[in-house]
């Protein structure tokens, strides 16, 4: 996606929904996401289902994993799976990529080592993008090994050629520590952190690019997104009870300075200028998820018809 226009999309909270996401294609957004866990605490659905969802239940948006805990997973048959949803939606498919770990019974479930879980990510990484060459391929890892496979993602019953993007859907890596800024500089295709402030998001601006520039690695084409906890209301107070009733809980007994700084809520008068500042910490591509559980639909149509437009380049800022 180009990098000289500000764009906005959104995460389907907390599940997708026809009806959800038939409303939210009406809106000027570019992008609608969800991610998932395999053993959640609680009856949510997980990533590649619900990335299904999204691909059969949207005509023009682009689809994406927000994020796909990817060393869960075996990358063959990852690959696979989103080789057919990126050929089944026309190219429109985006992998958000994180390492997990908060639930360890996950990994003792498939039988992963959670301090295993970078490194698998890493090499997984490699295998898509290698079966994603739609050539036949080798590959010799400290966790997967084969010989000519050959990736064909499904082509549509006519047998017209695939509609996969070539090379494969793009790999954003998410995260906010330093093996996923690393990850996403020698790796990804973006970056796509979660509950950072705007100087956090100029920081790790500057050391992707820096660990990319010593890489030798040219970021021409790299997407620099953030995956926003909000709440946009008329009603600013409601939009900051909403917050802090959402996310609170895990910052103890102090929540709202902290929650003041990475999860932005109040009117769109308040809240263009809180935007205004990711802009220009690097932002370009902001996946607004509504932290709330009632309505999430006009928080998203606040973000994206009243506070979007507002938004400048800097460049253009004046």
């Amino acid at each position: 996606m180009s990098a000289d226009r500000i764009l906005f999309g959104a995460a389907a909270m907390p599940e997708p929904d026809r009806d959800w996401l038939a409303a939210a294609e009406s809106l000027p957004i570019e992008s609608v996401w969800q991610g998932g866990h395999i053993l959640p605490p609680s009856a949510t659905g997980e990533a590649i289902t619900r990335l299904s969802l999204m691909v059969a239940w949207t005509e023009r948006v682009r689809v994406g994993t927000a994020t796909l805990l990817l060393p869960l997973y075996p990358p063959v048959i990852v690959a696979k799976q989103l080789a057919d949803l990126d050929a089944r939606s026309g190219g429109r498919v985006s992998v958000g990529i994180g390492v997990g770990g908060e639930f360890a019974h996950e990994f003792d479930a498939v039988g992963v080592p959670v301090n295993e879980r970078g490194p698998r990510t890493d090499e997984s990484m490699d295998v898509l993008r290698k079966l994603w060459s739609e050539k036949p391929v080798d590959h010799d890892g400290r966790f997967q090994r084969f010989e000519g496979l050959r990736l064909r993602p499904v082509s549509y019953p006519d047998n017209e050629p695939s509609t996969m993007r070539p090379g494969g859907p793009p790999l954003l890596v998410s995260g906010r520590k330093a093996p996923a800024i690393r990850r996403a500089a020698r790796r990804g295709d973006g970056w796509m952190p979660y509950l950072m402030s705007p100087n956090a998001y100029a920081r790790s601006v500057a050391d992707i690019r820096a660990a990319a520039g010593a890489a030798g690695r040219d970021l021409t084409g790299f997407e620099w997104t953030l995956f926003l906890y909000c709440s946009v209301r008329r009603d600013g107070d409601r939009a900051r009870a909403e917050v802090a009733e959402f996310l609170g809980g895990a910052y103890g007994d102090k929540p709202g300075a902290m929650l003041d700084k990475i999860a932005p809520a109040g009117t769109p008068d308040e809240l263009t200028p809180r935007f205004q500042r990711y802009v220009e910490a690097g932002v370009r591509h902001f996946i607004i998820a509504p932290a709330t559980r009632t309505d999430t639909l006009e928080v998203v149509r606040l973000a994206a018809e009243e506070i979007a437009p507002r938004l400048r380049l800097p460049a253009e800022a004046g």
